[in-house]
């Protein structure tokens, strides 16, 4: 297996893509089987789709909007909210398949289908995959998930990112080599020739407050402990949502350390948390949310710092590398999904999350999307959607897989 990135911030998306895939061609020296790509929506997602294809025809292509930009191992890639960056995998001895497909009034049902598509398009009818990433437009991600593991079964990783844009405006799209969609999922399943391991965690520690979702449906918290779920969050925030109380409308910058955490599973008795990101102060006082917890869940108050989410990405690495029992010179690269809104409140000092992966991945390459929402398989082997949350999928480089086993 070889991996190889490239980038660019030109103004103009064919500039750009054409300066990019030349030298991903150039650092790659042989055909890539597979491509994913982010970008930022100041770029026209069909214009770079349509490069893409042709420059490299006979390649596999996986894309989806990113916050701003991206990040390589060559530092952030972003000027003035644009930027864009590939990472090519060659692997002759393995198999990759990529599908895409509309939501529509049927996510569930859909995504079945384009998990079905995607194994036909790898050559492996009737094989399970090894693991499968995921590039969603928001809003859907536990259906998505819901519907391959209606196919697959819940043993199989699911890994990856909702797409992003600038603005939280809805300009998000997503792309194969086939197809743009803004609302859909592309779908990659890996079956590839060497051991990939991954690793799925927050920043963020649990407080003591906490309490029970007494009232709501879908994304939105109507209450807590029967009391109006953003009254209850400010109380346990001191007052950091006070603003919005009375007019209501967007707390999300304001919320973005202090996420609601519910709880997945416990490793020799420590808790491990689904983190959910508090977006606004809806009529009648409660929260919605970038992923939904059920009534009867026990919510805690979650905590971050700016340094633990600018550490936390090389630690994130690690425990990939650590899963796969693999040394950082013993990978080809890595696949790394980072929460937009955690590099927007670390944004000042985003140059210190790429160093930080860096260290852990020292002369690797690897491409970071930053995404409006996680999706990812925890510690006890459950495919959650989540936000604030950061995954790092790292690839070997010898045939080490032959055995097919997976790595947690």
């Amino acid at each position: 297996m070889k991996i190889a990135t490239a980038h660019s911030s030109d103004p103009s998306t064919r500039t750009a893509a054409l300066a990019a895939c030349n030298d991903l061609r150039r650092k790659l020296d042989r055909p890539p089987d597979l491509i994913f790509v982010h970008w930022s929506v100041l770029y026209d997602g069909q214009e770079l789709r349509r490069i893409l294809r042709q420059e490299f025809p006979s390649c596999r292509i996986h894309g989806a909007s990113s916050c701003r930009g991206a990040m390589t191992e060559q530092g952030v890639v972003s000027q003035d909210g644009r930027g864009l960056a590939l990472l090519g995998l060659s692997d002759p001895a393995g198999a990759y398949g990529v599908s895409g497909g509309e939501l529509a009034d049927s996510p569930r049902e859909n995504t079945a289908r384009t998990v079905l598509a995607a194994i036909n398009n790898a050559g492996r009818p009737g094989e399970t995959p090894d693991l499968i990433r995921i590039s969603a437009t928001p809003g859907r991600e536990d259906e998505i998930i819901a519907g391959i593991e209606d196919v697959l079964g819940p043993e199989v990783p699911i890994l990856g990112g909702s797409a992003a844009d600038n603005d939280v405006r809805g300009d998000w799209e997503i792309i194969t080599a086939e197809q743009r969609w803004r609302d859909g999922v592309v779908v990659t399943v890996f079956y590839p020739s060497v051991t990939v391991a991954f690793a799925f965690h927050s920043g963020y520690s649990p407080t003591a407050k906490r309490g029970r979702v007494t009232k709501g449906g879908g994304r939105v918290i109507a209450e807590i402990d029967r009391r109006p779920a953003a009254e209850v969050y400010n109380q346990w925030g001191d007052g950091i949502i006070a603003h919005a109380l009375a007019d209501q409308g967007s707390v999300l910058a304001a919320t973005t350390l202090y996420p609601l955490g519910s709880m997945v599973g416990e490793i020799g008795g420590v808790p491990y948390f689904s983190l959910a990101h508090p977006d606004m102060v809806v009529p009648g006082g409660g929260l919605s949310l970038f992923s939904g917890i059920k009534v009867g869940e026990e919510v805690v108050l979650m905590r971050g710092t700016i340094e633990t989410l600018i550490s936390r990405a090389g630690r994130v690495a690690s425990s990939a590398m650590e899963a796969g029992r693999l040394t950082p010179g013993e990978i080809s690269g890595a696949l790394v999904v980072y929460c937009a809104g955690c590099m927007l409140t670390v944004q000042e000092r985003i140059d210190e999350v790429v160093s930080s992966l860096n260290r852990a991945m020292p002369g690797k390459p690897f491409l970071g999307g930053f995404t409006f929402g996680e999706q990812g398989c925890f510690t006890g082997g459950e495919n959650r959607h989540a936000n604030l949350m950061i995954s790092v999928i790292v690839f070997g480089k010898a045939s080490d897989a032959g055995n097919a086993d997976r790595q947690r």
